[in-house]
């Protein structure tokens, strides 16, 4: 669908809806558009902690509880760290995993939490040395951490995704540095590290992007000749805003995903069929997002071009390698934009499909398989030195 299609679109579903059933379903859409966009003040806690000892915690049996691997646990309200291994034993309702510690807070007196898949908090658990720099951005200095590798030539940018924050892509630096790379793991406006926008919200990737611009020309003086950049969830959408907008993009050789946002308009339908809103809500949410009349309700300065942001309808303008790890179950940001973008781009589009893994938390499951993906695509980017090998459309494996 192109550009106008999806704003008339938005448009029609938005009037239709207000016509119809009212104030109170466009208020409702407010509410929900607003979500999309504030930075999170609490962070919902989805898993019932049922038992702790030293060794061990036993959590509700969630979708993100049960998957193998290893995973930061927070709770009080992200006053509290904690770090779960293996699944050690299976009841209904309930999952024994290896607690391997607790870094800060009271984890016997929490009752809930959530799992998240950025294991490291900070660069100085990796064992690598590290610099703490801050990135002149348009809304102020933005703080990064600087990971040296190689000979300084090749840097990789890690963008990570919303709500969350820089360590999300400390996963990520022990495959580059082996590869050569310098890495630098940035914040960006709005996330809680970097200054606040005007309007303190985020716009999804279409105006983060000039953060990550400026990320690059901090790059570029310090050294950098090539600079790969690497989304991971929202950051996906930025990287590739990025990559199309930027004058900068020209150092870019290719790009890595990590269970990206390829499409919002995908995305956030979506998410309303998982939360059964009834049918108008989406149509109306987009047109909140999207326009010029909506933008304030969502107490957005500007409307987000959503069309803009579809990588799917504008999949003829990638011009780089890019590499994409998504899975089935993702969960939140569902897949099918990104096997759409692989099918219609297979020339550039080498896309490690994942049966299971959950949203962002591929590496936590198979890291062998994660960093041998990365691994594999940096060395035949390395050794293309301009021409791209044809990619691997690799299956999902159980």
């Amino acid at each position: 669908m192109g550009r106008g299609r999806i704003t008339a679109g938005i448009g029609l579903a938005a009037a239709g809806g207000v016509g119809v059933l009212g104030v109170g379903l466009l208020s409702w859409a407010a509410a929900i558009a607003r979500t999309v966009v504030t930075p999170p003040g609490r962070r919902y806690e989805d898993v019932r902690i049922l038992g702790v000892t030293p060794g061990t915690i036993t959590l509700e049996a969630t979708l993100d509880a049960v998957v193998p691997g290893d995973y930061s646990f927070w709770f009080a309200q992200n006053d509290g760290h904690a770090r779960v291994g293996e699944i050690l034993h299976r009841a209904p309702g309930a999952v024994t995993r290896r607690l391997l510690g607790v870094d800060f807070g009271e984890l016997h007196r929490a009752k809930r939490g959530r799992i998240s898949g950025w294991l490291y908090l900070t660069p100085r658990e990796l064992g690598v040395d590290f610099e703490d720099v801050t990135v002149d951005t348009e809304v102020g200095p933005a703080p990064a951490w600087l990971v040296p590798g190689g000979d300084g030539r090749d840097w990789v940018i890690q963008v990570h995704g919303r709500a969350v924050r820089r360590a999300e892509g400390l996963r990520a630096v022990p495959v580059f540095r082996e590869a050569g790379y310098t890495s630098l793991l940035i914040s960006y406006r709005n996330d809680g590290d970097a200054p606040r926008s005007a309007d303190a919200r985020y716009a999804l990737g279409d105006t983060e992007w000039r953060d990550v611009e400026a990320a690059i020309r901090f790059a570029l003086d310090r050294g950098a000749e090539r600079v790969v950049l690497m989304g991971w969830s929202m950051g996906g959408a930025t990287v590739l805003q990025t990559v199309s907008r930027s004058a900068l993009a020209r150092v870019v050789p290719g790009i890595v995903l990590e269970s990206p946002v390829i499409d919002w308009v995908t995305a956030l339908r979506f998410q309303a069929r998982l939360l059964r809103l009834p049918w108008p809500i989406p149509g109306l949410v987009l047109g909140i997002l999207g326009s010029r009349w909506g933008a304030p309700l969502a107490g957005r300065r500007e409307p987000i071009d959503l069309a803009r942001l579809d990588f799917v309808t504008r999949a003829a303008e990638l011009r780089l390698p890019t590499l994409v790890l998504h899975s089935d179950d993702d969960g939140f940001i569902p897949v099918t934009a990104s096997e759409q973008l692989a099918d219609a781009r297979p020339e550039l589009v080498t896309f490690e499909r994942f049966a299971v893994g959950r949203h962002t938390k591929l590496w936590n499951y198979d890291p062998e398989r994660w960093e041998g993906a990365v691994r594999d695509w940096l060395s035949r980017l390395d050794a293309s030195t301009g021409s791209t090998d044809t990619p691997r459309h690799r299956r999902a494996a159980r």
